[in-house]
């Protein structure tokens, strides 16, 4: 299995998927970040923060945002460790999301204010995997 981190979506395919409308009911994002030893923003700026704390300055604004389509965060901690399974390099946070559906998510992550806070997340982020799961939320 081979597994590639992305900071944007980069297929045909996956642009095609987030189109559709997608299943009844909430939705919700695991997001397996990897974050940038230091962080390094596209318009050149300097900065001493590291990759994460870039990250931060994006997870706070979005934390909020969300709310305005509906959906919230529902989890965020660090990776300590991976007790089955074999992978390369471990990501170093996971984060869930919950949305209504996915068109709410695709409307927040097109939206003005989303824009302006994602500059911090690609300034931090080496990549990450969104996986959509559906579902009550709870065991």
């Amino acid at each position: 299995m081979e597994v590639v981190n992305e900071v944007l979506p980069s297929r045909k395919e996956t642009f095609e998927f987030l189109m559709q409308e997608g299943p009844e009911g909430p939705i919700y994002m695991v997001n397996l970040l990897k974050f940038k030893a230091s962080a390094e923003y596209e318009d050149g700026r300097q900065t001493d923060l590291s990759g994460r704390e870039a990250y931060n300055i994006y997870a706070k604004a979005v934390s909020k945002i969300i709310l305005n389509y509906g959906g919230k965060v529902l989890f965020a901690a660090d990776v300590t460790g991976l007790s089955l399974g074999q992978v390369e390099d471990l990501w170093d946070e996971v984060a869930i999301a919950q949305y209504p559906n996915r068109r709410a998510m695709v409307e927040m992550s097109s939206s003005a204010e989303w824009r302006e806070a994602a500059v911090h997340r690609t300034a931090g982020l080496v990549g990450q995997l969104n996986i959509e799961t559906t579902g009550l939320g709870l065991i």
